[in-house]
């Protein structure tokens, strides 16, 4: 009997991710962005063959692929080390190099539309007006560019550009609480939802035709709904909602009068399918957990990246909405899914009486070592969910449970509970945090002074938050780029993010006390445990003399304090060996404290 090594955290690691992908209008190939060769690339389908084709060597990860609908060329976008600078590409539609079609050092190019003859590509740019943005086009034939709207007191988005070409959708932001939509025609700007004096987002806009859209609103509605917007009569009409969930991923067949999208609720999503002939709504089983993407071919199919607790990003496509195939099979080298673990929802009272939500990875109970780490998610206002967790995953086999509180603050519980966060970056949050964990001592599920705590970005602030106000109630901590002073957080923000960073964390001299409160550097003194914290030297979110700071002002008191920077990464790990790298040093840290 041969004995076998249990997976390592390679096995782990080197599972391939899906970005983003298209497909060709003749719903022969997808084009997809994965780390199928350790760096993110575009590589190609054949629907029907078994492996995919390599098509770019950029090595960079990609904002967005398109297929030009003449089989022209394929367009992408990327940044350089996750510096988030990103420019717009074009390649050979068999691959090769790239030719820059927007590009300028320092400056950011987003994409926003592809007119339907591929001739006129629509983009968002930080050039000239970097705080608010402009949406501009630029005619792929003769290179000409054009600046459609300049953006003014806060960022503006596109929606969509009409199927003639004679009117677009955009969006304009009012700091963190409002996405207000307009239609541009005939030198009009036309509101599309009745009153932009009440705070609300328009999140999505799809044309139907040149003069009917559909749009995802929450305008007047703790969560956002469908709706329709005529222009020619300034129309505007709720289709449908589902009570309690927010409808995402809004994706047209246009030649056969349907709609899809995604009803979110806290850690689930559900897919649902609308006939816009006779309003029929129906709920559509799926082989995956999370619905990332939709994509209608030409032919009617419908195609999804999905992916679920236990299994990792792939794509999938169906013709009937009943049965699913799967077209990638990406999984984790030499770990079955019977092995892997599926999380219990937790529901639990805070310190105030709300009810909030958590995901409870729990390992088998041979290998349980008793200790528990906690994960404060990103954002702040985002979502721990049912999606694929390496991590997780990987911890659970050593032992670990993981408990991942979706606090206040969170996306996929209504509009209010989102913007209780606004400005409390270290109070609600923090408290709802602390009070999971007494609960989960409470029920068993952990053991008090059993506890760890690793995050990143906002995650990684309250880690550092949580060293500084409760260090007693954790053995050690790990930071993975997180906020350390606020001031220096708004100031050094991404320029398109500070006005709506106003509202979310707080303005430098009217909220000073409650910035300087709510600031981990508040507590350096107190930062007593040992902690790991690594950093993106290139990140532009959380500029890595936030993390320098704490490490110095640790290392000067000669406490136990280990810190990795990576020269080639950004906000987060896109090269397969750094992820490895950090997750390596990660878990063995938490070992030598178990």
């Amino acid at each position: 009997m041969i004995n076998f090594p249990n997976p390592s955290i390679e096995s782990f690691f080197r599972t391939l991710n899906i970005l983003d992908f298209d497909v060709d209008p003749n719903e022969e190939k997808i084009v997809y962005s994965t780390n199928l060769n350790g760096y993110y690339n575009l590589w190609e389908l054949k629907i029907g063959h078994p492996y995919p084709y390599q098509m770019t060597t950029a090595n960079q990860m990609n904002s967005f692929v398109k297929y030009d609908p003449k089989h022209h060329h394929i367009l992408t976008g990327y940044d350089h080390d996750g510096d988030e600078d990103y420019h717009i590409y074009a390649i050979p539609p068999n691959g090769g190099e790239t030719s820059a079609i927007l590009k300028q050092d320092g400056e950011k190019f987003y994409y926003g539309d592809l007119s339907e003859d591929g001739k006129t590509l629509y983009y968002i740019t930080s050039v000239d007006n970097p705080n608010f943005l402009n949406i501009g086009r630029i005619n792929l034939e003769s290179g000409d560019k054009e600046i459609l709207i300049r953006g003014e007191d806060g960022p503006s988005y596109l929606y969509a550009v009409s199927p003639d070409e004679s009117s677009f959708a955009y969006s304009k932001e009012i700091g963190n609480t409002s996405s207000f939509g307009y239609i541009a025609s005939n030198n009009e700007h036309i509101p599309i939802t009745p009153s932009q004096e009440i705070s609300h987002r328009v999140n999505e806009v799809v044309y139907l035709n040149t003069d009917e859209l559909l749009v995802l609103t929450n305008f007047e509605s703790e969560f956002s709904y469908l709706a329709k917007f005529q222009i020619s009569t300034r129309t505007f009409e709720k289709v449908v909602e589902i009570e309690g969930h927010e409808l995402s991923s809004l994706t047209l067949d246009k030649k056969k009068k349907r709609v899809f999208f995604v009803a979110e609720r806290g850690v689930e999503d559900y897919l649902y399918h609308l006939d816009l002939f006779d309003t029929k709504l129906e709920k559509l089983d799926k082989p995956f957990d999370m619905v990332n993407k939709l994509l209608v071919g030409e032919k009617g199919t419908v195609f999804a990246l999905g992916r679920s607790t236990t299994t990792p990003a792939n794509l999938f496509r169906s013709s009937d909405l009943k049965t699913w195939e799967k077209l990638t099979d990406h999984r984790i080298i030499g770990v079955g899914k019977e092995d892997l673990t599926e999380p219990e929802v937790l529901t639990y009272s805070s310190f105030d009486g709300k009810e909030i939500e958590a995901l409870y990875f729990a390992p088998a109970k041979e290998i349980d070592n008793g200790f528990t780490v906690l994960w404060p998610h990103g954002g702040p206002q985002h979502a721990v969910r049912k999606t694929f967790s390496p991590l997780f995953q990987y911890l659970c086999t050593q032992g670990f449970r993981v408990f991942a509180p979706n606090f206040r603050g969170s996306t996929g519980y209504g509009e209010s509970f989102m913007k209780l966060v606004n400005k409390d970056w270290g109070g609600g949050p923090r408290l709802d945090i602390i009070a999971g964990m007494e609960w989960l001592d409470q029920q068993g599920k952990s053991e008090k002074n059993k506890w760890f705590c690793v995050g990143g970005s906002y995650g990684g602030y309250m880690t550092l938050l949580l060293h500084g106000r409760h260090a007693d109630q954790f053995k050690a901590f790990v930071d993975i780029f997180g906020p350390s002073n606020l001031f220096t957080t708004i100031e050094t923000a991404p320029e398109h993010w500070k006005a709506a960073d106003k509202e979310l964390i707080g303005d430098a001299v009217l909220d000073r006390e409650k910035l300087i409160e709510d600031s981990p550097m508040t507590y350096i003194d107190q930062m007593t445990k040992p902690m790991l914290v690594i950093q993106g030297k290139n990140d532009p979110r959380v500029v890595k003399v936030e993390s320098d700071v704490i490490v110095d002002a640790m290392k000067q008191r000669g406490q136990d304090v280990e810190y990795l920077v990576l020269e080639d990464e950004g906000h987060g790990f896109s090269k397969t060996e750094n992820a490895i790298k950090v997750y390596k040093l990660l878990v063995s840290f938490l070992q030598r404290y178990v």
